[in-house]
């Protein structure tokens, strides 16, 4: 089995309970439209997204309730730590999880804001089902089976 190549990235923000509550279906890599004291808040690495989606209006996608904190020395300049953020996408792609969102009742949630090699702000965002209780317990008994089932073949070499 080939390893994956490491990805030149530096990541900012994870929301590490997406892959708990939901089925992951298709993921997209989008660009962020931020300001000057939003991207200086974020190589500063405190943002959060565990509580954003994302959302459709007048034909664009936007991230809401994620929280990139007021940069320090931004003095009056400074943005909203909530406010909406457009993200960038192709038509295509935004059609597509509309078309998701509302014929199929699936969500779009972020799961990772990160810097690209070029500097540019980049979220990854999932296209999504949610889980039950019981697809949630089968999930935690397969981890803890691979990982005795790992610890159980490397003591038997």
């Amino acid at each position: 089995m080939a390893k994956k190549p490491e990805l030149d990235r530096t990541v900012v923000a994870q929301n590490r309970k997406a892959r708990h509550n939901y089925f992951i279906e298709e993921v997209f890599e989008a660009g962020l439209a931020l300001t000057g004291t939003e991207v200086k808040s974020l190589r500063g690495g405190r943002s959060t997204i565990a509580e954003s989606y994302v959302t459709e209006e007048g034909g664009e996608a936007w991230l809401v309730n994620a929280n990139i904190p007021i940069y320090a020395s931004g003095n009056r300049f400074n943005h909203e730590p909530r406010r909406p953020r457009k993200l960038l996408l192709h038509r295509a792609q935004i059609n597509k999880l509309v078309g998701a969102i509302q014929r199929e009742g699936r969500t779009v949630v972020p799961l990772q804001v990160y810097f690209n090699p070029r500097g540019r702000a980049k979220i990854e965002i999932a296209l999504v089902t949610g889980k039950q209780a019981h697809d949630k317990r089968q999930a935690i008994k397969d981890r803890d089976w691979q990982r005795q089932r790992s610890r159980l073949l490397s003591h038997r070499r």
